[in-house]
């Protein structure tokens, strides 16, 4: 990938039409620790988190996006987390196969969704947390590992999708999916190249060197932004809807020619969520 200044192509971004599912909080609360961010002995409020997800999902509505919601099935708290119900590409739905008993009915729950959307749904043989691990950025598909998503997981990918697929070693247990540390900014569907943010800190040195070389533009981001879940957001190449409290991620965002949308999830990062935590892509 060739280098680009980031001025040439702040007038030419353009927004691309984006599907996404989402859940509502119905059910949401924090009942267990499977996560750091996660403090049952703390708190939560149901009708705060669904307040402030109905702001999502109409910031979603503005934007245009075609907006699909599945049941909430109480019981499952984490539910609303879409992202990691699967990851879908090219009309294929890669069912979710969850680590944590907790989350593992949600596999099914979401597998079923897709079959009655008329996806060609393919049952997972690996431990997988689906788009919360993966990302499709241009030709490629970058894999977590390391907390969740079993590596094994990332061959299986390949072989369903027939993309290249880059493995990418998580190391810091806050960020333990891999869209808590990259963001997609533009995903090569637009008339930019593709173009991501991450946290170096929360990668091994090998996965640093690989998204150093691929991504030499890269927005790199500030342990202060990264701690509020700042990457965990969702671009449609132009509009960017970030955590409300990243302020130098917003910054950057703006500097790049981009259009950044605060959004205040914070009841939801209770559970370890954020922006794109609630929101799976569906690529037909």
């Amino acid at each position: 990938m060739t280098m680009t200044d980031p001025a040439t192509t702040a007038t030419s971004r353009i927004p691309q039409p984006k599907t996404v599912l989402m859940c509502r909080p119905e059910h949401f609360t924090v009942s267990y620790r499977i996560n750091p961010w996660m403090h049952p002995e703390d708190p939560t409020s149901t009708a705060t988190a669904v307040a402030q997800w109905e702001v999502l999902y109409r910031t979603y509505l503005d934007l245009g996006f075609d907006v699909h919601l599945i049941e909430p099935i109480a019981g499952l708290p984490d539910m609303v987390y879409a992202a990691n119900g699967g990851f879908v590409l090219d009309g294929i739905a890669y069912g979710a196969s969850f680590t944590y008993p907790q989350r593992q009915p949600e596999g099914p729950a979401y597998m079923d969704w897709f079959r009655e959307q008329g996806f060609d749904v393919r049952a997972p043989e690996e431990v997988n947390e689906g788009e919360g691990d993966f990302l499709r950025v241009g030709d490629v598909i970058l894999a977590g590992t390391g907390f969740r998503t079993d590596s094994g997981s990332h061959d299986e990918l390949a072989r369903i999708f027939g993309r290249e697929v880059v493995s990418l070693q998580l190391i810091n247990p806050s960020f333990y999916h891999l869209d808590t540390a990259i963001a997609v900014l533009s995903d090569g569907t637009g008339p930019e190249p593709a173009n991501i943010a991450y946290l170096p800190s929360a990668f091994d040195e090998a996965s640093l060197e690989e998204i150093r070389t691929r991504f030499p533009d890269a927005v790199v981001v500030t342990e202060e932004d990264a701690a509020v879940l700042g990457l965990n957001s969702f671009s449609d190449g132009y509009n960017v809807v970030i955590a409300s409290r990243a302020k130098d991620f917003e910054r950057q965002l703006r500097e790049r020619g981009y259009n950044p949308i605060g959004v205040d999830l914070s009841e939801l990062l209770l559970g370890g969520g954020g922006v794109k935590c609630c929101t799976l892509e569906l690529r037909r």
